[in-house]
């Protein structure tokens, strides 16, 4: 069980998400571009993903085990199709982002047993609501913006990964088949 990552042990930022398919990045970008945004640090492109439990710093040495553990997780069967159908403001954390009206069931039980098989190795002291949204842009100071279409964007997914973050741009460490 990892109580805290010491400073001088490396580590790696990481978290589990659905990736946004290259299609439909660019057509979000073209959507959040029509909204013609004046605050915030607009998300790029290369980075939209759904995330599903954020892990935080994962010393090296327990990446591996993590990975183990991830594909022991049961998932759906089924590609998750999720509803990216309203943009939302959270003032408090400055995100603008877009989120499905409502969690699909089978979303929700993908979370519940990434939660559940992370649980050993106390990466959180303090688990944070599930709240599943695509950031479109950080230090967001604005009432919501208004759009001429409203969002109607399907994130469409036949597998989770690990991703790792590291200086603004993500990366893809591991994948696992969601069917």
């Amino acid at each position: 069980m990892i109580d805290e990552v010491r400073r001088d042990e490396p580590f790696k930022r990481l978290f589990f998400a659905l990736d946004c398919p290259p299609a439909q990045r660019k057509a979000i970008a073209q959507w959040r571009s029509e909204l013609r945004l004046r605050t915030g640090k607009p998300v790029p492109a290369d980075n939209f993903h759904l995330t599903l439990l954020f892990l935080g710093a994962v010393p090296l040495a327990q990446i591996q085990p993590v990975c183990e553990a991830a594909a022991q997780v049961r998932t759906p069967g089924a590609a998750l199709r999720v509803a990216l159908d309203r943009l939302q403001v959270w003032h408090r954390a400055g995100v603008l982002s877009l989120a499905p009206e409502q969690a699909p069931p089978a979303l929700l039980r993908l979370v519940y047993a990434l939660e559940q098989a992370m649980l050993p190795f106390g990466f959180e002291e303090t688990p944070r609501e599930f709240r599943p949204h695509l950031t479109l842009a950080r230090e967001f100071r604005a009432p919501e913006p208004e759009s001429a279409t409203p969002p109607e964007f399907f994130l469409r997914a036949e597998r989770f990964a690990l991703f790792e973050s590291h200086k603004g741009r993500y990366r893809i460490i591991q994948e696992w088949p969601l069917i």
